[in-house]
């Protein structure tokens, strides 16, 4: 048993209280507007982003951030990427220095182009990086929080903490791995979001399975090198954190990026795509940040700059793809 405090009520935090609820007595969820707040309470139902998934009775529910933090021996940090560094200065106000800090958010900042446990380390100096873990891999909330067979990983610097988490999280529909690469699982994470785009453009201007399983292949390729540069271990990236995140989310009808990727394929601006909805597809802000990195340490990555071209600079999608298959000739080596 843990007391588990969910920040954020969106709907990978509500999938994740509810799995956690049947496991744990005291879990407290935590949404920043009080009439959305009020809504889940009345409502036990996440009707915007998650319907038909009832909140179940033990699941507190508040806009008040002290009754989601006092107390509770795991926050779980369940916010989009843009919004991680104004939640970690709300918690300054409490003594976390001996909590655990488990983030599911896939992103990377944009001015700073930091990963959450950066920002989470920035914001709170004294807050130790052993007690952070990411928990991550190919996990729909959709399915989820439905008892859908699913399995991820849990990624710590001290191997202790990441197992015990492991523990918390762990049932009979959700299998969790435990990992000591903070960096290659953040990066695995939140990389893939951008070759999603790609596969859902793809999808868009009406290619087939063969280019996707070729934007895969060569994406995770991208990925692994751009994780190793900066600090990862390269085999990460085969687990679920990679290959099986990045599966999951080039190939599902839930993924919110391989659906921004599709609209656009078709012929929307991303401003057309973005404000029909209702749910944040971190991929479109990481691809920014990792535009910036892939330049920052020299790194090759032809898919997401293309993604980042056609985002950002309205490149047109038939001629990104027309320029990756003209690059020139190389022999193929994982990770090169």
């Amino acid at each position: 048993m843990a007391k588990i405090g969910v920040l954020g009520a969106g709907s990978w935090g509500t999938a994740l209280a509810v799995l956690l609820s049947a496991k744990h007595e005291e879990i407290v969820m935590w949404e920043f507007f009080p009439e959305i707040a009020e809504k889940l309470q009345i409502d036990r139902e996440n009707k915007r982003m998650l319907p038909g998934v009832k909140i179940p009775d033990n699941i507190k529910i508040t806009s008040r951030l002290p009754e989601a933090v006092e107390g509770m021996e795991v926050l779980l940090s369940a916010v989009p990427s843009h919004v991680v560094r104004q939640l970690a200065t709300l918690l300054k106000e409490f003594p976390v220095k001996d909590k655990i800090i488990v983030s599911v958010t896939k992103g990377i900042e944009n001015d700073s182009l930091f990963r959450v446990a950066q920002i989470y380390r920035d914001v709170l100096p004294d807050f130790s990086p052993d007690h952070f873990v990411v928990l991550s891999g190919p996990s729909h909330a959709e399915e989820v929080s439905r008892g859908v067979p699913t399995t991820v990983v849990a990624a710590g610097s001290d191997l202790p903490v990441a197992k015990q988490v492991q523990n918390i999280f762990m049932t009979a529909t959700f299998r969790v791995y435990s990992h000591t690469d903070v960096v290659g699982v953040e990066l695995g994470g939140s990389l893939k979001n951008v070759i999603a785009i790609a596969a859902g453009i793809g999808d868009g201007v009406g290619f087939g399975d063969n280019t996707k399983a070729a934007l895969m292949t060569r994406g995770i390729a991208e990925i692994t090198r751009l994780g190793t540069a900066l600090g990862a271990d390269p085999l990460t990236f085969a687990g679920l954190s990679g290959i099986g995140d990045l599966i999951v989310t080039c190939m599902s009808r839930h993924s919110r990026n391989r659906y921004v990727g599709e609209e656009i394929g078709k012929g929307k601006t991303l401003d057309e795509v973005l404000s029909q909805m209702v749910m944040v597809a971190e991929g479109v802000r990481t691809a920014r940040s990792v535009f910036e990195l892939a330049k920052l340490k020299h790194v090759e990555m032809p898919i997401s700059e293309e993604v980042y071209r056609v985002l950002f600079e309205n490149k047109d999608p038939k001629t990104a793809v027309y320029d990756l298959m003209t690059r020139d000739a190389k022999q193929e080596r994982f990770g090169v």
